[in-house]
């Protein structure tokens, strides 16, 4: 229920900044779980959504030294079962320049 309402806020279709905050949450969670549902939502997302999300992680990652390493969660979610996963933690791991810490 939970990742269900998480996942409506990453694609709020009445304010994408709801979208930017939840993105930015879940980045600096930086768990499998959260960085995993930010990929499931690409899979769905509209180029718009999909960009606020990138800007939420972007702020999440922006000179946060202790935060996760949301670039090495994504090496491992590449494994994942889920096609849309794996090609939504391709697309994070893009945005974080691809290096892990």
């Amino acid at each position: 229920m939970a990742a269900e309402v998480l996942l409506a806020l990453l694609l709020d279709a009445e304010d994408t900044a709801v979208t930017r905050q939840t993105a930015d949450a879940l980045a600096r969670v930086g768990t499998l779980a959260a960085v995993r549902l930010i990929a499931l939502a690409l899979a769905v997302a509209d180029h718009s959504h999909a960009d606020w999300m990138q800007t939420g992680v972007d702020d999440a990652l922006a000179g946060a030294d202790s935060l996760p390493d949301v670039a090495a969660v994504c090496v491992q979610l590449a494994g994942d079962g889920e096609a849309t996963v794996r090609h939504g933690a391709a697309e994070i791991l893009a945005w974080t320049g691809g290096a892990t810490r």
